[in-house]
């Protein structure tokens, strides 16, 4: 295994559920839905805009624009870097590993995740908003691949989603699904195969 590729939403960032309130929680709980909601899709694929998805969300939720655009600056401010994750990708760049990003993710969550120092280690990274596609269309591992010269045997995709990592596998490439419900195992498990 030559390059490991990372999903960042719920892999790399997430908010910690012990510092949200329960309503918090079910204001975005369609997030864990497959498929999710057009309107946030929309969003990821870059296709909304801010304003845009506000707008949707509050007649979603039955509340005010301004609530709903409130609520999304709080679910960007609230994503904190998983810190197995964090440790585990260091150590993966320094064994020699190229490490790449593929990611469903809006403008202004990836602008604030870029910022993060973890971020520094990736060598490349695909966002659907910046492409017009997401996961689990088959043209964006295909975009992937082509644009870092990947080989798919040579490459392993972490992701949350198991209809992601299905679709990774349609292409050759090596998967593992990731439990967001256990980061601690998730990592572990991929350092006795990687480390």
């Amino acid at each position: 295994m030559k390059n490991i590729v990372f999903d960042l939403g719920r892999v790399v960032f997430a908010q910690d559920p012990t510092k949200s309130s329960d309503h918090f929680k079910q204001f975005f709980s369609y997030v864990s839905l497959t498929p999710m909601p057009k309107f946030w899709t929309d969003y990821d694929l870059g296709v909304s805009t801010f304003d845009d998805v506000a707008a949707q969300l509050a007649e979603y939720r039955g509340v005010e624009v301004e609530y709903a655009a409130a609520m999304i600056r709080e679910a960007i401010s609230r994503q904190e870097t998983i810190r197995p994750t964090a440790a585990l990708i260091a150590d993966l760049k320094a064994a020699g590993y190229k490490l790449y990003v593929l990611s469903n993710m809006s403008r202004e969550f990836i602008d604030f995740l870029r910022e993060q120092p973890v971020y520094r280690h990736f060598d490349g990274e695909v966002i659907s908003c910046e492409e017009g596609m997401v996961k689990p269309q088959p043209e964006i591992y295909d975009l992937l691949l082509e644009r870092f010269a990947l080989v798919p045997e040579d490459t392993l995709f972490i992701d949350d989603r198991k209809e992601n990592v299905e679709a990774a596998q349609r292409k050759g490439i090596r998967t593992v699904h990731f439990d967001k419900t256990d980061y601690e195992a998730s990592c572990r498990r991929l350092r006795e195969m990687l480390l």
